[in-house]
C-alpha cells in the first residue's frame, strides 16, 4: 500500500506562490518551505495585555502571593505558548498522537511545520488544503468529522490534525510489520516519515529509509525539538524497564556481540545491532522467554528463520521478543506459548557468519538492550 505522500507530490504553496517545477527539477532542488504569516489584528490587541499580566504575576510570585504553576502541571495554554502552536490545536495534537507508540503531538506538529508552516490556506497549484496539506484522494482515506461539527473539511484544524495521526499510525504499523520480518531496518520514527513521503512500498523496496524521502526525515526530525513542550504532560520520564523478568532464551547467555553499533561483519555497514547475539550450537534448542503469542515465524532474508512472540503489556507498553537465524521453528503464528517453551532451534539461517541465536526485546515500538531484562542463566 502507498499510503503516504509521494515524492513527486508538490510542496504545498500559498496563494502567491510561484509555479510548481516538474518531479525531476524538485528532487535537485531544496524545499522551499511556506512563508510564516506574522501576527493578526487579535495577537496585536491581546499581546499587551499578556504581557501586563505575566508582569503581576510575576511580582505576586516572587512575594510569595501565590505559587507558580510547575512545568508539569503546565496545560494546554502553557505548551502552546512554549511551541508557539494555537492553544486549541494542542488537545487534538496529543488525542491524535495516542493512536499509536511511534507518533508524538510534537512528531505531528513538526510535520505540519514542514508541509505548511501551520497555514490554512488551500495550495491551489498542488490542490493540497489546510494545514496537514492533503490532497483530495488523500482526504478522502484519512479525513472524518473529529470534532462532531457536522463537516469533514481538510481545513478544520481539528479534523485535519485527527487524519494525519490515523494516516502516520497506519504507516507506522505497516513499517513495524516489515521491520518485524526482517525486510527494512532503521529507527521506527525515520521509517513512518519515510513511508509518509514515498509510501510504505518504497521503503520495503529500500530496506529502510529511501534517498527520496532523506531530506523530509530530516526536515521534520530538526524541527521536533521546536515542538517538545507539547509532549510533557503525556509523556514524562520514559517508563523503566521491569527488570529481569526475561528468561534465558538459552541455556548459556554467552554473548558474542553486545546490543549497540557495531559494523556488519557481511555487509560491512555500521549501524545498530538491534539485539544480543548468544553463542549457541547447531540445532541447539532456543526457548520463549516469557509466556505470550506468536504472532510472527517465518523464513527471511536478513533475519533467516525468525519468531516473534507478544508478551502484552509490560508497565502499560508492549513488549514482544524476537528469535532469529534459527534453523528450524517449532511454532505457528496464533500459537500460546509458555516462559520456557521451545520455539526453535538455534541455526545461521539468514545473514549469519555462523550459528547463533539473535535475540531482541522490542518495547513500546522500539528496539532496547535485551540483558537488562534477562534473569541470569541457570
Amino acid at each position: 500500500m502507498n499510503a503516504g505522500r509521494t515524492a513527486q507530490d508538490p510542496a504545498p504553496s500559498g496563494a502567491a506562490a510561484p509555479a510548481q517545477p516538474d518531479a525531476e527539477e524538485r528532487r535537485e532542488q531544496p524545499k522551499q518551505r511556506r512563508k510564516r504569516r506574522g501576527p493578526g489584528p487579535v495577537v496585536l490587541l491581546v499581546l499587551p495585555g499578556l504581557v501586563t499580566l505575566s508582569g503581576v504575576a510575576g511580582f505576586f510570585a516572587l512575594n510569595g502571593g501565590f505559587p507558580v504553576e510547575s512545568e508539569q502541571d503546565a496545560g494546554p495554554e502553557r505548551s502552546a505558548a512554549a511551541a508557539g502552536v494555537d492553544a486549541s490545536y494542542v488537545p487534538w495534537l496529543r488525542k491524535a498522537a495516542d493512536g499509536c507508540a511511534a507518533v508524538t503531538p510534537s512528531l505531528l506538529a513538526a510535520q505540519i511545520d514542514q508541509l505548511s508552516g501551520w497555514s490554512n490556506d488551500t495550495g491551489e497549484l498542488s490542490g493540497q488544503k489546510g494545514i496537514a496539506a492533503f490532497t483530495g484522494d488523500q482526504w478522502e482515506k484519512w479525513g472524518e468529522d473529529a470534532d462532531g461539527n457536522g463537516r469533514s473539511s481538510p481545513r478544520d484544524p481539528a479534523d485535519a490534525v485527527m487524519a494525519l495521526g490515523r494516516q502516520d499510525c497506519s504507516l507506522a504499523g505497516e513499517v513495524t510489520g516489515l521491520r518485524t520480518e526482517g525486510r527494512v531496518n532503521g529507527d521506527l520514527v525515520d521509517l513512518t516519515l519515510a513511508a509518509f513521503a514515498t509510501g510504505a512500498d518504497e521503503v520495503a523496496g529500500a530496506g529502510g529509509v529511501p534517498d527520496a524521502a532523506a531530506a523530509y526525515v530530516a526536515e521534520v526530525k530538526g524541527l521536533l525539538s521546536r515542538y517538545a513542550s507539547l509532549d510533557e504532560a503525556d509523556s514524562g520520564a520514559a517508563p523503566a524497564a521491569a527488570g529481569a523478568i526475561l528468561a534465558a532464551p538459552v541455556p548459556a547467555l554467552t554473548v558474542t556481540s553486545p546490543y549497540g553499533s557495531r559494523q556488519h561483519p557481511l555487509t560491512g555497514v555500521t549501524k545498530l545491532h538491534t539485539g544480543v547475539d548468544f553463542a549457541a550450537a547447531q540445532g541447539a534448542q532456543v526457548y520463549a522467554a516469557r509466556g505470550g503469542q506468536v504472532v510472527f515465524a517465518a523464513l527471511t532474508s536478513a533475519y533467516g528463520n525468525r519468531v516473534v512472540v507478544d508478551h502484552g503489556t509490560v508497565e502499560g507498553k508492549r513488549l514482544q521478543t524476537t528469535y532469529s537465524h534459527l534453523s528450524r521453528i517449532d511454532v505457528a503464528v496464533g500459537q500460546t506459548v509458555a516462559t520456557g517453551a521451545p520455539v526453535g532451534l538455534a541455526g545461521s539461517t539468514g545473514l549469519s557468519t555462523g550459528p547463533h541465536l539473535h535475540f531482541e526485546v522490542i518495547y513500546d515500538g522500539y528496539y532496547t538492550d535485551p540483558q537488562p531484562w534477562l534473569a541470569p542463566s541457570g
